[in-house]
């Protein structure tokens, strides 16, 4: 995975409520064995019309929002099944961080588990933001994780958790298993010494 440090850009703005992660990646494309093939079906019935062509009034179809890779969305975002499409969809398609009041509690954590940092404000900071796109949709927004803040234009600075295993593995690009075999030096080191020490193991 690509590390996340610092990351401006843009703010692609979905702020329907309780998007579900069959709307994030519908349910005929979890088939598809290879991830990048995901970006195809990204949020497909609303990018897409009903004749196969891009429907212009969506967010990530229009213009001014091509490239970016920060979404704003509504509350409870990710909601419904526990696919793990929906995020390897989401980083297919160029998104790296996803900044809402709540989200499903299973999407929030495979999002943190495959690179995408979700990220949640107060409504206040929120409505900052929708405020923001509105008024200027070439506007960026800067999130630094290692300080924990969200840099937005005007010298406005807002404050988002995240659990420090999380943020050490989005830091590093790596997923669980990547930490730990990342460990795997040490774990060695350790039991050397201890083979050196005389040490029996426990049964």
């Amino acid at each position: 995975m690509e590390p996340i440090r610092s990351l401006t850009s843009k703010i692609i703005p979905l702020l329907a409520n309780d998007v579900d992660t069959d709307q994030i990646i519908p349910a005929r494309y979890l088939k598809v064995i290879d991830k990048s093939g995901l970006a195809e079906g990204l949020f497909f019935n609303w990018r897409y019309l009903p004749d196969g062509k891009p429907n212009p009034d969506f967010p990530m179809n229009k213009p001014e929002y091509q490239g970016a890779t920060i979404l704003l969305a509504g509350a409870n975002f990710g909601c419904g099944s526990s696919r793990e499409h929906a995020p390897w969809a989401l980083q297919a398609g160029g998104i790296r961080a996803i900044i809402s009041t709540s989200f499903a509690d299973i999407f929030r954590n495979n999002a943190l588990q495959n690179g995408i940092l979700p990220i949640v404000v107060e409504e206040s900071v929120h409505q900052s933001l929708v405020d923001l796109v509105e008024e200027a949709p070439s506007a960026t927004i800067t999130i630094d994780l290692e300080r924990q803040r969200l840099l937005m234009p005007g010298g406005q600075e807002a404050s988002f958790p995240v659990d420090s295993f999380s943020k050490t593995c989005l830091l590093r690009g790596v997923d669980e298993l990547e930490y730990l075999l990342g460990c795997l030096p040490a774990i060695e080191a350790h039991e050397r010494e201890r083979a050196a020490g005389g040490k029996s193991r426990e049964p």
